[in-house]
């Protein structure tokens, strides 16, 4: 059975938020390959890292944690770990039943022989939702996802759609958050692609989205709890600059001196691949929906705020991509400056030259 985790602060302010980690994976941070790096010393150098990208991880703390230090009237022994199934009402009621705010980070990227999407991002979250709702909790934010759409040929889109349908009925002040996909420490999207096994792709790379700041996001849910107003909203976080995914592996080419192979599949042979691959391997590859999901744009919903309603500037991935990617470098690049430097200073010395002539 599936675990999750409540963070929760029981007194002055209560909050929740779940993750679908176990208690080890939440307390230590594993290091991936990217992280250690060798030098052109040949000194190994380990980077440091201040949080995950994935909103089910750690992020969210970060801002919950700031406001706790803001607010000296919270005894900071109050914060716990909490321990529930996501099938079992009795342990989601008693994660919730002392809390004053509940965020529902809960979701599944794709499916497995234990949970499908229905189970997770509908089932789960009417769950949830029920026992927020019989225990008259002041706040429910429930973080869904960008192109949520009952009709979408993406099962991950449409179930993301019938949850936060279902959270509504259940509990009509929801506040609804539809992140775009997410860029920062951990993402599946900057190390997906300097990655060596990302070797499989579809429809050449042509998906459009703007991509979002992690901490944007994590700031922008601290601001969610403490603006009542938000109540009952619905925000749609993106960021500065739509791309292409094959623009945003040019990027991260650039800052990496790599260019990794990026093999192109038709769409039916690689639904069909990934299908076995994620039936038959115990490690994450990829799965049929994240196919189809290459073949469809992020569309922003009209009606929805975003980050500029919550005062937040979103930050640009281009600024950032040497701040996450630069363990990806060999130890003969490891040193030089980002590649947005680079790029300002060639331009400076092309103008040098047009002005001489």
């Amino acid at each position: 059975m599936q675990k999750c985790w409540a963070h929760k602060v029981p007194i002055g302010l209560r909050v929740a938020t779940r993750s679908p980690r176990p208690l080890a994976a939440a307390l230590v941070f594993r290091r991936g390959l990217q992280d250690v790096s060798i030098s052109r010393t040949g000194k190994p150098i380990i980077r440091i890292q201040g949080g995950r990208s994935s909103l089910g991880g750690m992020p969210a703390q970060w801002p919950l944690q700031d406001y706790v230090d803001q607010h000296q009237d919270i005894p900071q022994q109050s914060s716990e770990l909490q321990e529930y199934d996501l099938r079992n009402t009795a342990s989601l009621e008693e994660s919730v039943r002392h809390s004053d705010v509940v965020y529902n980070l809960v979701g599944r990227d794709y499916p497995t022989k234990n949970f499908d999407l229905e189970d997770v991002h509908v089932e789960g979250a009417e769950r949830i939702a029920e026992a927020v709702a019989k225990y008259d909790v002041d706040r429910f934010i429930h973080v869904s996802s960008y192109n949520a759409n009952k009709n979408s040929p993406s099962e991950f889109f449409r179930t993301k759609a019938r949850g936060e349908e279902v959270v509504r009925n259940i509990f009509p002040e929801t506040t609804i958050v539809r992140p775009a996909p997410l860029f920062g420490f951990e993402d599946r999207l900057l190390h997906k692609l300097a990655g060596v096994t990302n070797l499989f792709t579809s429809n050449h790379m042509q998906e459009r989205f703007w991509p979002v700041h992690v901490v944007d996001v994590g700031t922008a849910l601290s601001l969610l709890l403490e603006d009542d107003n938000t109540a009952s909203e619905t925000f749609e976080l993106y960021g500065p600059t739509n791309y292409s995914m094959a623009e945003i592996a040019e990027l991260v080419d650039k800052e990496i001196y790599k260019k990794p192979r990026h093999l192109n599949i038709p769409k039916p042979l690689l639904k069909s691949v990934a299908k076995y691959l994620n039936r038959f391997l115990w490690w994450k590859t990829t799965s049929a929906d994240e196919v189809e999901r290459e073949y469809l744009d992020q569309e922003i919903d009209p009606k929805a705020k975003t980050l500029e309603d919550l005062g937040i500037v979103p930050a640009e991935l281009k600024n950032y991509t040497f701040h996450y990617l630069q363990g990806y470098r060999s130890s003969a690049f490891y040193d030089l400056p980002p590649a947005t430097e680079r790029e300002k200073r060639e331009e400076k010395k092309y103008l040098h030259v047009i002005d001489d002539q």
